[in-house]
């Protein structure tokens, strides 16, 4: 289990710097439903393809309601790469030190090619406009991602 956190629970306070170098912070999104996802890195082909999907969808989750915010070990200016090559609608938090990352706990051991390694686990959280995580998404079905963000709070 990747995360330490529950369908539930507060949402962790955080800030932190985009790929403009605007800072944000959870406080700024109180009042509203915040999709957090939390990737690897930038323009890798999974990361691509959740991004993508999340783009394609925008509009959409902004009309359901839904702030977007991408969080990855990646710094500013490969954020702002990512942005462009993709024409990303929604902000990208740099967050190499990995402060947001710990906080959200998607940091941990990982397997592959049968080579363990640390890395950072493909988790999305939504946070209602109260501040509580309300689903967490443990493996986001990355082509269909925007579909389930949407479904989980529409129940």
């Amino acid at each position: 289990m990747p995360t330490h956190l529950q369908e539930g629970d507060k949402a962790p306070a955080f800030t932190g710097t985009d790929q403009n170098g605007t800072k944000h912070s959870l406080a700024q999104y109180k009042g509203q439903y915040l999709v957090l996802f939390f990737y690897p890195e930038d323009d890798t082909p999974t990361c691509t393809i959740q991004a993508c999907n999340l783009r394609d969808n925008y509009a959409l989750l902004k009309k359901e309601g839904f702030e977007v915010l991408g969080i990855s070990p990646d710094d500013e200016k490969k954020h702002k790469k990512f942005e462009a090559k993709f024409s990303l609608p929604f902000t990208l938090i740099a967050d190499p030190t990995h402060t947001i990352i710990d906080k959200y706990g998607v940091w941990g051991e990982k397997q592959l090619y049968g080579r363990n390694y640390m890395g950072l686990h493909r988790t999305t959280f939504i946070v209602s406009p109260k501040g509580i995580i309300e689903k967490i998404f443990l493996r986001p079905k990355n082509k269909q991602h925007a579909t389930e963000i949407i479904a989980a709070i529409k129940k």
